[in-house]
């Protein structure tokens, strides 16, 4: 026979935190697990402005100063903005706008790498000082929204994320300058097109690993900060745990979390608490927010069980 035994917390949300979707809204229960975009939820509105307004304008000097590295550039920012706002939205339309964006992404920067090449073969010159400014004032922006993001990168994935790709824009902004700073001293007119192409290497780079994420996630892939092994080891050792099977771990969104799992438990039903008990340190150990327990209490035959 089957007991099935959801957690307390679960039927907390029952009667009074879930929304009609099914999501468990956060409801005052206290129990201390802030998610990362509701508590950086300023720092992403601010990293998203800032980039997307710098995105019009580094685009558009990089267009008059005839530069292809600050337009390749301004592509990073925009794959930077899309980052930000799957971290930030975190959620099944955010996932699969990500992937929408992605797409975009890819075709910008095809556009942008054949006009790159167009330059190897044809020189265009370049205001290297325009350049040089428009990439400083990227540097600014991106090392700033970089610290905002600082404190929460070692507990959440899109926190840390968010931090990675606005350090990692920094860091391209910084490429940019020197190489205003290289065509001014030399006069070499191929180092723009150059910079551009390292540039549309890095987005390529980037956007893949953003689509990757974005699809495993929309396909409900073991979240890659679950460590699934460890979760069943832990799940074993408890008192009165025989045996642990058909374990499901899946992502629910970006920062949220749920687990589905049968315990044979042969010294029969151990109570509300002990599920109390390990539905808390599935949420402080493990980071997993829902989990539903099943609990067999006879001696193991239990034929739909694999």
């Amino acid at each position: 026979m089957h007991a099935h035994s959801h957690s307390h917390h679960d039927h907390d949300h029952d009667h009074d935190g879930r929304a009609p979707d099914g999501h468990a809204h956060e409801d005052g229960h206290g129990h201390g697990h802030h998610h990362g975009p509701t508590d950086y939820g300023r720092a992403f509105a601010i990293g998203i402005l800032l980039n997307s307004a710098f995105v019009l304008i580094e685009g558009i000097y990089g267009l008059i100063s005839g530069s292809m590295a600050l337009v390749a550039d301004a592509g990073h920012n925009l794959s930077d903005v899309l980052g930000l706002l799957i971290a930030w939205g975190a959620t099944i339309p955010s996932i699969l706008a990500a992937l929408a964006n992605a797409a975009l992404l890819l075709v910008a920067v095809g556009a942008i790498a054949l006009e790159t090449v167009q330059r190897f073969i044809e020189p265009a010159p370049v205001n290297s000082k325009t350049m040089m400014i428009v990439a400083a004032i990227g540097i600014v922006i991106n090392a700033g929204t970089a610290l905002l993001f600082m404190g929460g990168r070692k507990h959440d994935i899109n926190i840390r994320g968010a931090y990675l790709h606005m350090a990692a824009d920094a860091l391209v902004s910084l490429g940019v300058l020197a190489a205003g700073l290289l065509i001014m001293l030399t006069g070499a007119l191929w180092i723009d097109p150059a910079t551009s192409l390292v540039i549309v290497i890095v987005i390529t780079i980037g956007t893949w690993g953003l689509l990757k994420d974005a699809v495993k996630m929309s396909l409900h892939g073991v979240p890659a900060n679950v460590d699934q092994a460890k979760v069943a080891a832990w799940l074993r050792e408890q008192p009165g745990v025989a045996d642990v099977h058909h374990l499901h771990i899946w992502s629910i969104s970006t920062t949220e979390t749920a687990l589905t799992t049968h315990l044979r438990m042969p010294g029969g039903h151990p109570g509300d608490a002990f599920l109390a008990r390990l539905d808390d340190a599935m949420r402080r150990r493990f980071r997993i927010d829902h989990a539903t327990f099943q609990i067999e209490v006879d001696d193991g035959t239990c034929e739909p069980c694999a």
